[in-house]
């Protein structure tokens, strides 16, 4: 995002957490390691020093692990002291565990006053560092402001639609990945076609049931950053919660798994907090209690598979 931003002619000032790391990027003006081949343009300013990257920002997007929002919120805060930025643009697609708050409740907490956005859809970087046909949605409250941001995000590959249904696109971003971990799964056990099918569609209808009950509009999960994100992630190669989900399902440990992991699963995290949050609404979701009991209960993925498809006969509902 950084990049494209840039290259839209913004000023742009990418804050990275490591300085070593910083002063890499800044000199090779590539990320080897996690976007190898994507050339980042001389114009934007790569810094480990945050009160540098903030001194003159207006709007600040935030691509970080949703387990890391609030304590970098927070360090913003302190940097910035009494100066509201313009916007705040969560890029992360999770939910706090513990408070089950939204990335956007986070942020609106820890920098009151300042507008909050999110911004989601199927994005994966490696693909949208390629300048490859990319859609996504901008969610916030504050509609003529989202229409400047909007109008600023876009560029001739990155197609930016918009909504004040911020619930919806959190929500459907978060759950998504839970969804993505089972399809996973079901890849390492060797299924096809038909079951992931029928993962992504009661995938889906979990994810409205959820949403809904909490105040987003249906509309928006069969939209970009429900729908179009749940099949993104349960389909592609980038997937990470994908990918942790077949590993799994091949009979590997999830604490092995992460060990070796540089970068984060955030379904293998949402898993605890959905289920805790559609427990706490009285929400049915059984394909994330699945997920959930495989993940931290020890069960069987192939004996999750019989309970699920030996549930009692049902309508057809969302």
């Amino acid at each position: 995002m950084a990049r494209l931003l840039a290259l839209r002619g913004h000023a742009t000032c990418l804050w990275v957490r490591d300085p070593a790391r910083a002063g890499t990027l800044a000199r090779e003006r590539e990320n080897r390691k996690y976007l190898p081949g994507v050339e980042l343009p001389a114009s934007l300013v790569i810094t480990s020093d945050l009160g540098q990257a903030a001194a003159h920002g207006e709007v600040f997007l935030f691509a970080v692990p949703s387990f890391a929002m609030r304590p970098i919120a927070r360090r913003l805060a302190g940097v910035l002291e009494d100066r509201r930025p313009m916007a705040l643009v969560s890029l992360a697609k999770g939910i706090e565990r513990g408070t089950l708050a939204t990335m956007s409740e986070v942020l609106a907490e820890e920098l009151a006053g300042s507008p909050v956005f999110a911004l989601s859809g199927p994005s994966h970087a490696e693909e949208v560092g390629r300048d490859e046909p990319t859609a996504v949605v901008l969610a916030g409250r504050d509609v003529d402001l989202g229409a400047k941001l909007q109008e600023a995000l876009m560029t001739e590959r990155f197609r930016v639609y918009l909504t004040d249904d911020l619930c919806g696109v959190e929500y459907g971003a978060t759950v998504k990945n839970v969804i993505a971990v089972a399809a996973g799964m079901c890849d390492g056990l060797g299924y096809g076609d038909n079951v992931k099918g029928a993962l992504v569609a009661r995938g889906l209808a979990e994810m409205v049931r959820l949403a809904v009950h909490i105040g987003a509009r249906k509309e928006t999960l069969f939209g970009l950053s429900g729908l179009g994100d749940l099949v993104a992630t349960c389909t592609s190669r980038h997937s990470r919660n994908r990918l942790v989900g077949e590993r799994i399902g091949r009979g590997e440990g999830l604490g092995d798994i992460l060990a070796g992991m540089d970068m984060v699963a955030e379904g293998v995290y949402a898993a605890q907090a959905v289920r805790a949050l559609a427990r706490a609404r009285g929400v049915e979701m059984p394909i994330t209690e699945a997920v959930y009991a495989i993940l931290y209960e020890g069960a069987v993925p192939l004996a999750k598979v019989d309970e699920l498809m030996g549930r009692p006969p049902k309508r057809e509902r969302l």
